[in-house]
């Protein structure tokens, strides 16, 4: 079911990139309520149009065609890249050099506002027996967490001067429900990831911003207090999943990294020869 998040705004044109990925294909019907044209892109499968929809194969590292993937776009929801775990050269292009291509593009066309996929995994190595606030300072746990760092940077640069707006999200675990006990800390809701993209997007006045992408969990390790402003405010919690989970997982061993850091497994991935 849908969230429907309740805002009288409303976009002409609204680009949702990495469309055919997990998180896309949730997203895709979710915001052409908020839309009145819904462009979406992705390298992989997109299936056919719906109404008021409109497609485009893009590679992300591809200049040009990002040049032409923003045009007419009022606001951006970019999930597109490489979204875990991976060799350096394929995280290079789509999620550095594709980021650029990016930012540039809305730069050219004068696009005000974009919500940025960011991760948990920029802040991966702090423990978790620790709690950080929007301003904690980048400890990734992985290539792909230094891609995101980069990216958030980048975003930064681009406020400062160019004066494009970005609320870079810190997805923690966005599934139907918790697979582990660490998502009882990271898990976000789909109904929840709409409701915050859609407050991301729609907020009067956001600047660069960063927001921890997690429904309203007892226990957690991140706190959003500074990020008030933006206005989402998550209705679904993991704990109706904790005896299940605790009971598929009565134990954890403390001397795994993956149990110790934030981060999970991406702490203990790679190298990749």
């Amino acid at each position: 079911m849908l969230a429907q998040h309740s805002t009288s705004a409303r976009f002409a044109r609204l680009l949702l990139t990495g469309a055919a990925g997990g998180l896309g294909r949730e997203l895709r019907p979710r915001l052409k309520a908020y839309c009145d044209v819904l462009r979406v892109s992705d390298m992989d499968e997109l299936g056919a149009a719906a109404a008021g929809e409109e497609l485009y194969r893009v590679a992300l590292q591809d200049k040009t065609g990002m040049l032409a993937l923003l045009q007419g776009v009022e606001a951006v929801v970019h999930l597109g890249g490489v979204s875990t775990e991976q060799p350096w050269e394929p995280i290079l292009q789509a999620n550095i050099v594709g980021v650029y291509h990016l930012y540039e593009a809305a730069r050219v066309h004068g696009v005000r506002r974009i919500v940025f996929a960011s991760s948990n995994h920029v802040t991966g190595f702090y423990r978790q027996d620790e709690v950080l606030g929007t301003d904690a300072l980048p400890r990734p746990d992985s290539l792909y967490g230094v891609s995101k760092a980069f990216g958030e940077n980048l975003a930064r640069f681009y406020f400062d001067r160019y004066g494009i707006e970005t609320v870079a999200l810190r997805i923690g675990s966005s599934f139907p429900e918790p697979r582990d006990r660490r998502m009882l800390a990271t898990w976000l809701s789909y109904n929840d990831l709409e409701r915050l993209v859609v407050a991301s997007l729609t907020a009067p006045v956001v600047g660069y911003s960063v927001i921890y992408g997690m429904s309203d969990n007892a226990t957690t390790w991140w706190d959003n207090t500074k990020a008030r402003h933006i206005g989402y405010r998550p209705q679904d919690s993991s704990d109706v999943f904790r005896t299940a989970v605790e009971a598929r997982q009565p134990r954890i061993d403390l001397d795994d990294p993956a149990a110790i850091y934030q981060g999970g497994a991406f702490v203990r991935t790679g190298p990749f020869e």
